[in-house]
């Protein structure tokens, strides 16, 4: 009498040749064809990089437009839309820089821009650092308070920003711009700052608190380096934001033309191209602004992408 153990597979009857085990979730097509998962993956990939593709097009044909555009007359641009010019015209250029004072307001916004991002990451770091390390009562609370921010058009707050504006005395300034601008964009700068710091490993700044390092020295000299990739990413949202504000603007410096940032400029050189027919030189200064946010992109690209694919790996 044999046992379970001493059963053997010579015992067992044998399976006919066509028929192989086939394993679970590995169903194939017809003719031996690829899994159905891999297929699938492989439908979705393909239209995933249609949709890329499509929206790659739909953002650098309008730019290669404009730029070639400030190059024509006024009766190519108003002819055949995707011809090259028939000889390539600089002077459109020069009316938009000299002219429309173009280049004064280009170092407007880079002086503006510049110091309000730099006080933007600087506190929204803090901050940040802070409500993602530390626990203590009613950090969810400020924490809630930043992310609301995002939640108010800016439409919303036009006129009471107006009157805080103007009684704290900083109505038509650069000080009123910057303090405005650091404001609407903290509450995106803390929310993903506080993200990207919960990620980062806690090992690292217990071993600088055991070698007698502060709390300061810890967030930057440790932390902050640490925190290079996201801190970038978000710098050139905020630039970009920043750059292309134009509704803050009008309602904080309205009066002092010497003040104007970029976008009031364009606004007003389109204005007036309407009037002069000089459409050419409308295309040169919109390509003037373009010009700086594609060059801060392509230097921090790589950044950028670090940054939003890091709280994906950790």
């Amino acid at each position: 009498m044999k046992t379970n153990a001493e059963t053997t597979s010579t015992d067992l009857p044998a399976l006919p040749a066509d028929a192989q085990p086939v394993r679970k979730g590995a169903a194939s097509g017809p003719g031996g064809g690829k899994p159905a998962a891999k297929v699938a993956s492989g439908v979705f990939s393909g239209l995933s990089h249609v949709a890329l593709a499509v929206w790659a097009l739909l953002v650098i044909v309008p730019i290669v437009w404009t730029f070639v555009a400030a190059f024509k007359t006024n009766a190519e641009i108003f002819g055949d839309a995707w011809t090259l010019p028939a000889s390539w015209h600089f002077d459109a250029w020069g009316r938009a820089w000299s002219d429309a004072n173009i280049g004064r307001y280009l170092l407007n916004s880079v002086f503006v821009v510049t110091i309000s991002t730099f006080l933007t990451m600087l506190l929204g770091a803090m901050a940040a650092y802070v409500l993602a390390r530390y626990e203590f009562r009613g950090s969810k609370l400020i924490y809630f308070m930043f992310v609301s921010g995002m939640m108010f058009p800016v439409f919303l707050a036009l006129v009471p920003l107006f009157k805080v504006v103007q009684n704290l005395h900083v109505h038509n300034t650069y000080q009123g711009l910057i303090l405005v601008y650091v404001a609407y964009s903290l509450p995106f700068t803390v929310f993903f700052l506080t993200a990207f710091f919960r990620t980062l490993p806690t090992s690292v700044a217990e071993a600088a608190f055991i070698d007698g390092a502060g709390h300061m020295r810890t967030f930057f000299q440790i932390m902050m380096p640490m925190a290079r990739p996201g801190l970038v990413s978000i710098t050139i949202f905020n630039v970009i934001g920043q750059w292309n504000q134009y509704l803050l603007p009008i309602i904080i410096v309205p009066a002092d033309q010497d003040k104007w940032v970029l976008p009031q400029a364009i606004a007003t050189i389109s204005t007036s191209a309407g009037y002069r027919q000089d459409w050419p030189a409308l295309m040169a200064a919109l390509s003037m602004a373009i010009i700086p946010v594609i060059i801060v992109y392509i230097i921090f690209q790589r950044q950028i992408q670090a940054g939003l694919t890091a709280g994906a790996v950790k």
